[in-house]
């Protein structure tokens, strides 16, 4: 498990197209979202499974099939095909009706006017893809299942503002929250709302989730079901019989392998054609740039798309000779505790030249701001957010880091040596080159080192991100169209991940400070929306001045999603999984 893993060349696009043929069979707003129609709205395929196999590569591999077990997007993603929310948010941050009937709004009378609760009516004669009947038992039973603490589900974190979710009829769901909430979509919107079935999953509730057979093969309602998974390698779908529109979908099957890496997942879209849909093809500009200016270049890209690129602090201590406490939340990091290192590192972080070298334009922006939207315009000054050397420099030596003989700076005993681990990845590695060579020029000591995103991504793994055994970490994720739950999952004390909650929450860096809970306890509670942006803006504040984490770039495309010219019905969000619309899809 501790293995590392080189960065591997143009052969494995090669490996991975070998791999098929033996396998194949930028929103404006940030108000309360208003709904944004049905998903089935978008012009239908020719022809319900006249497509043949439709070809993806994600090159981080999916290792379960339970969104509300998943470690990373690749496992969520690879579920989506089959297990469906109550609605997805769509390109501009818009609810759009995917189990449910239409989408709830005070107007219509679903959401109630003190906002506390949302009554979800579903589609009528829903059936699960084993010709079973839908119903909210099912609704009710998924929110029984996610919000067990014994359950451990990496989605737990929505459970604390909702009361209940209660079936009225077999049709109709009905959502409380414990207060009036303005997020009113918090709970049934988005990839991480699946909808399990209640006949196959009851017997998995609690303790018994985590290893739950059903977690590798799941019964859903969406256009595919499963005919085979092999964690960490390739899945196969086929068409779901009893999928509700009878027009739909276009691809009778799908062919998901993973494994790889970026580069050679650009190059089989782009260069050789062997797929139609690449994803996460974060490669350096350089790279990509000729791929897609070639004259006989296969693919297109997305125009919308958005990645929070950045270096996650540990607060709790990695050290291996702390045995089973290692990077326990009640375990003090001997450095990073201490807010003139962080001030440091976050002044000598050149997002500038990480931006315009490895990303480019429209690829990315050099960004310091935690939060996407509402963006703050009040950390522009702050010098934790300006690339300083001689600044970093001196705010270590005025607080008593001092340099040694091997100019690795010291306190007492406690030496500035970093370990930090991102995915294996060209572009990252290179991020890991550009921040380790300016961090040693004042003082630390910094060892690089990645790890194969399929491993990286669990809570499993000593190298991965939950257990975070490290000093430092890189990764990057996307955000909702508001913002609360991922200021609340990824940064509040209530979330900080540990052995307590099998490493599935979602504060990996440990970082816990009242003041900033205070901010989101009043943000949850707030219901204007002027006041709940203001409230946002001063939780992200907090955080970048806390040096709470040090972020790179804001990630647009095309450092998204590749797909073939021949691909038609594609309208990728940038706030829900890459395969959200897969039933629209065509040739």
């Amino acid at each position: 498990m501790e293995k590392r893993y080189v960065r591997r060349g143009f052969a494995l696009a090669v490996t991975a197209a070998m791999a098929f043929a033996a396998c194949t069979p930028t929103p404006g707003g940030t108000s309360s979202p208003t709904p944004g129609g049905s998903a089935s709205a978008s012009v239908a395929p020719a022809a319900r499974g006249a497509g043949g196999d439709l070809k993806i590569l994600y090159w981080q591999a999916p290792t379960i099939l339970n969104p509300h077990q998943a470690g990373g997007t690749k496992d969520n993603d690879a579920s989506r095909l089959m297990i469906e929310p109550m609605a997805a948010y769509g390109p501009d941050g818009k609810p759009i009706a995917v189990l449910a009937a239409e989408i709830p709004t005070v107007a219509n009378g679903g959401v109630s006017k003190d906002l506390t609760t949302v009554t979800w009516k579903l589609k009528p004669g829903l059936k699960w893809s084993d010709g079973s009947a839908f119903s909210s038992a099912d609704v009710v039973f998924s929110w029984t299942y996610r919000c067990d603490k014994d359950s451990a589900t990496t989605t737990f974190s929505k459970c604390a503002d909702v009361a209940s979710v209660k079936a009225s009829d077999p049709n109709t769901a009905v959502v409380t929250y414990t207060a009036p909430n303005a997020n009113f979509y918090l709970w049934g919107v988005g990839s991480t709302e699946g909808i399990l079935q209640q006949t196959q999953f009851k017997d998995c509730v609690g303790t018994k989730a985590k290893d739950c057979p059903a977690n590798l093969k799941p019964i859903g309602t969406g256009p595919y079901k499963l005919v085979e998974f092999k964690p960490g390698d390739v899945t196969t779908y086929d068409i779901n019989p009893n999928y509700r529109d009878a027009n739909k979908p276009y691809f009778k099957t799908v062919t998901l392998k993973g494994g790889g890496d970026a580069e050679s997942a650009a190059r089989a879209v782009c260069q050789t054609g062997d797929i139609d849909y690449g994803w996460n093809l974060n490669v350096p500009l350089s790279v990509l740039q000729p791929m897609l200016s070639a004259a006989d270049s296969k693919c297109q890209f997305p125009i919308s798309y958005n990645a929070l690129e950045r270096v996650t602090l540990n607060f709790a201590n990695p050290d291996a000779a702390l045995g089973a406490k290692r990077s326990e939340p009640d375990t003090k990091h001997p450095y990073l505790s201490d807010i003139h290192v962080r001030r440091a590192l976050a002044m000598a972080s050149n997002r500038a030249q990480i931006a315009e070298k490895q990303y480019g334009k429209p690829g990315g922006e050099a960004y310091c701001n935690v939060a996407v939207f509402p963006r703050s315009k009040n950390t522009d000054s702050l010098d934790v957010c300006k690339y300083d050397l001689a600044a970093a420099e001196k705010e270590l030596q005025d607080n008593g880091w001092v340099k040694g003989t091997d100019g690795i700076r010291a306190k007492g005993n406690v030496k500035l040596v970093i370990s930090y681990i991102t995915t294996t990845s060209a572009i990252r590695q290179n991020n890991q080159q550009i921040l380790k060579a300016d961090w040693e020029k004042i003082g630390f000591k910094v060892n690089i080192s990645n790890s194969i995103a399929d491993t990286f991504f669990t809570n499993t793994a000593p190298d991965g991100y939950a257990k975070f055994f490290a000093d430092l970490q890189e990764f990057a994720s996307s955000q909702d169209p508001d913002a609360t739950d991922f200021m609340d999952s990824n940064y509040t004390c209530a979330n900080v991940t540990g052995q307590a909650n099998n490493w599935n929450n979602g504060n990996t860096g440990r970082y816990c400070n009242p003041d900033y809970d205070a901010v989101i306890k009043s943000l949850k509670a707030e219901t204007d929306q002027a006041k709940r942006d203001a409230l946002v803006i001063q939780a992200n504040d907090i955080l970048v001045k806390d040096v709470a984490v040090i972020s790179l770039v804001n990630r647009t495309a095309p450092t998204a999603n590749g797909f073939a010219k021949t691909l038609k019905g594609v309208k990728q969000s940038p706030f829900e999984s890459s395969l959200y619309d897969i039933a629209d899809w065509s040739k």
